[in-house]
C-alpha cells in the first residue's frame, strides 16, 4: 500500500498492511536529530516512511506584530509573548510564553467587541497552499493542515491567551455573556480563515487538525454540560466546514477527556488526538470498544515518560500495547501524544518508528 492508501484504509475502519505512522517533534528535537544523523526533517520522514505530511499553510502578510513590552512580540491575537530558552537533558528548547492577557480587565461583552487587535483573514496569503498539497501528494502522502502552534483552529485555547486561564473558566460560571462573546469573536475569524484555507487547497487537504485543550491530566477542564453550552456550536461549525470541503477532522486535546469523547464524535469529529497515556490509558480499551467503527484515534505514546526516560525496548513495548489495543479493525494512527522534545534520545525516536513498521503486521488482527 502507498501511504495514502494505508491511512485512508485505516480511517475507513479496514485493516491496512500496517498501522499508519505519524511523527511529531519540536524544533529542538529536530536540531538534535540533524546533529546526530545529518538529515533534515523531510528527508528523515521519507527515510522512515512516515505516512502523514503537514503543510505550512497560508503566509502571514498582515500588520507587524510588535509589542510595546520590552523583549516581547505579539501573536496573531495581540497577546504579547516572550521567548524563553529552556535547557533540557540532551538539548535546548525555546518556548513563547504569554507575558500578559490583554482582555483580562474586560468587564462587559462590549469591552470584548471593542478590542482593537481582532485579526482579519485577509492578513494571509493563501496562494501557495495548492502547491504545498501537491508536493506531498506526489509522494503519495496524506496531507494535513493544522496551522502553526499559536494559530490553530480553536476556541478555548485562544480565549485562555486573551483573557487568562483562571478568568475564562470563571467567566463560564460568573459571566457567561462575556465568555460567549469572546468565543463568538474567535469563531468569526476561524470560520472564514478555515474556509479560505480549504478553498485554496482545491481538495488537496485530506485532514484538518484543530486544537483545543479540553483536559487536564486528572480530568476534563470543564464539564460536558459546560462544553455543550459554550463550545459545541463552534466545534460543530468547524467540523461542518472541514467536511464540506471533503476533508476529515482530527482534533488535538491534551489531558483526560473521556467524558467528552461522545460529544466530540456527535459534533462531527473523525479522529481524536492525543490520547495522553498518563491521563487516560486505562480508558483506551473502553474507547476502542465504544467507537470501534465510528471514531479513529491518533497518538497514545508517552512523551512524558517512555520517550525521554525509557529505553528503546521500553518504547517498543509501549508501541506493542497501543497497537494491540487500538489498531484492530483499523481506526488508529500511531504517534506520540504530543511533540517529542529535545530531552528524547534519538535512538528512542528511531525505535518508535521501527516498532511501528515491524510490529503491526504481526499484532493487528482482522
Amino acid at each position: 500500500m502507498t501511504s495514502r492508501q494505508r491511512v485512508l484504509c485505516a480511517l475507513e475502519f479496514r485493516r491496512p498492511d500496517r498501522v499508519p505512522l505519524d511523527f511529531w517533534a519540536s524544533e529542538g528535537f529536530y536540531r538534535k536529530l540533524h546533529a546526530a544523523t545529518g538529515l533534515d526533517p523531510d528527508t528523515f520522514l521519507d527515510e522512515q516512511d512516515v505516512d502523514l505530511r503537514y503543510i505550512p499553510g497560508p503566509r502571514y502578510i498582515g500588520p507587524p506584530l510588535s509589542s510595546p513590552l520590552p523583549g516581547c512580540d505579539l501573536d496573531l491575537w495581540g497577546v504579547p509573548r516572550r521567548a524563553v530558552d529552556v535547557q533540557l537533558p540532551g538539548g535546548r528548547e525555546t518556548y513563547r510564553e504569554v507575558a500578559a492577557h490583554p482582555l483580562a480587565d474586560a468587564r462587559t461583552p462590549r469591552d470584548i467587541e471593542a478590542y482593537p487587535h481582532w485579526p482579519d483573514p485577509d492578513w494571509f496569503d493563501y496562494s501557495a497552499i495548492a502547491d504545498q498539497c501537491q508536493t506531498a501528494r506526489r509522494k503519495d502522502r496524506v496531507v494535513v493542515f493544522m496551522g502553526d502552534r499559536l494559530n490553530r483552529v480553536a476556541q478555548l485555547k485562544p480565549a485562555m491567551y486573551l483573557r487568562g486561564i483562571e478568568r475564562i473558566f470563571l467567566d463560564l460560571i460568573e459571566s457567561p455573556d462575556i465568555a460567549d462573546t469572546l468565543f463568538s469573536r474567535l469563531r468569526r475569524f476561524y470560520r472564514h480563515y478555515l474556509d479560505r484555507v480549504l478553498t485554496a487547497a482545491r481538495g488537496g487537504i485530506d485532514i484538518v487538525l484543530t486544537g483545543d485543550d479540553f483536559g487536564a491530566q486528572n480530568g476534563p477542564l470543564l464539564s460536558p454540560a459546560l462544553w455543550r453550552r459554550h463550545l459545541r456550536e463552534g466545534f460543530q461549525e468547524y467540523m461542518h466546514i472541514i467536511h464540506r470541503h471533503g476533508a476529515r477532522a482530527m482534533h488535538h486535546t491534551c489531558g483526560m477527556v473521556t467524558p467528552l469523547v461522545e460529544d466530540l464524535k456527535n459534533a462531527g469529529l473523525d479522529i481524536l488526538q492525543s490520547l495522553q497515556p498518563e491521563a487516560m490509558s486505562a480508558d483506551f480499551p473502553v474507547l476502542k470498544r465504544a467507537h470501534a467503527r465510528s471514531l479513529a484515534f491518533h497518538g497514545g505514546i508517552s512523551i512524558q515518560q517512555t520517550m525521554p526516560r525509557g529505553s528503546p525496548s521500553d518504547v517498543r513495548e509501549e508501541v506493542r500495547r497501543r497497537i494491540e489495543t487500538l489498531a484492530p479493525g483499523g481506526g488508529y494512527i500511531l504517534c506520540t501524544a504530543h511533540n517529542i522534545q529535545a530531552d528524547c534520545p534519538v535512538e528512542n525516536a528511531l525505535a518508535l518508528l521501527r516498532a511501528g513498521r515491524e510490529l503491526t503486521l504481526r499484532t493487528t488482527p482482522e
